[in-house]
């Protein structure tokens, strides 16, 4: 996986938004953008272009072969293969997953704490002063967007509770991954032994 000096926070402008996902990687497939923006936007186009740009980003990042699974899959697969995309995109979503949630799972703990997170935060902050930088709106923002997601993908139950979801990988997935680069897996929580 390829780190980037500054992380990128962009993913504040869209959550998963599976089905718009989908809209944007089926008009890569086809290169066909007519009408998109508006559709995504509900009639802004601005709006619109603005999520399609962040989506299409994401979906860059994913391998062919990713791009035609997630196309291919069923809701659950799709949402797993979009949020690929966003850890591919997005170093501090990767960390955060890598760093935390799949730690918690090694010590038996599924519950995600506020102070853990914050904890996380300013560990980055050490590393990436931009972070230092954010108003409080903005890093409301990221934590917020990032627990959405998570909920989405259903790595947590809800943002309210935060409770560790255990994750099941059909073969397929786990081969799409593997093939790409198998720390992918890490993502899901898959433990070193299974990678």
């Amino acid at each position: 996986m390829m780190l980037s000096m500054k992380y990128s926070l962009s993913y504040t402008a869209a959550s998963l938004r599976i089905q718009d996902t989908i809209r944007v990687a089926e008009a890569i497939q086809n290169s066909d953008f007519e009408g998109l923006d508006e559709r995504i936007g509900n009639g802004k186009t601005s709006t619109g272009r603005r999520i399609r740009r962040e989506l299409e980003k994401r979906l860059k990042s994913l391998t062919d072969d990713q791009l035609d699974f997630l196309l291919s899959a069923g809701l659950d697969d799709a949402k797993k293969m979009a949020f690929v995309a966003v850890c591919k995109t997005y170093q501090f979503i990767y960390e955060f997953v890598v760093e935390v949630l799949r730690e918690k799972i090694v010590q038996l703990d599924v519950q995600i704490s506020q102070g853990e997170y914050l904890s996380f935060f300013n560990r980055k902050c050490e590393l990436h002063p931009e972070l230092e930088e954010l108003t409080q709106n903005s890093k409301d923002k990221i934590r917020q967007v990032l627990f959405r997601m998570l909920e989405e993908v259903k790595l947590i139950d809800n943002v309210r509770s935060k409770n560790i979801q255990p994750q099941f990988l059909s073969t397929e997935f786990q081969e799409t991954l593997r093939t790409d680069d198998p720390q992918l897996l890490r993502i899901f929580l898959m433990p070193n032994a299974d990678i």
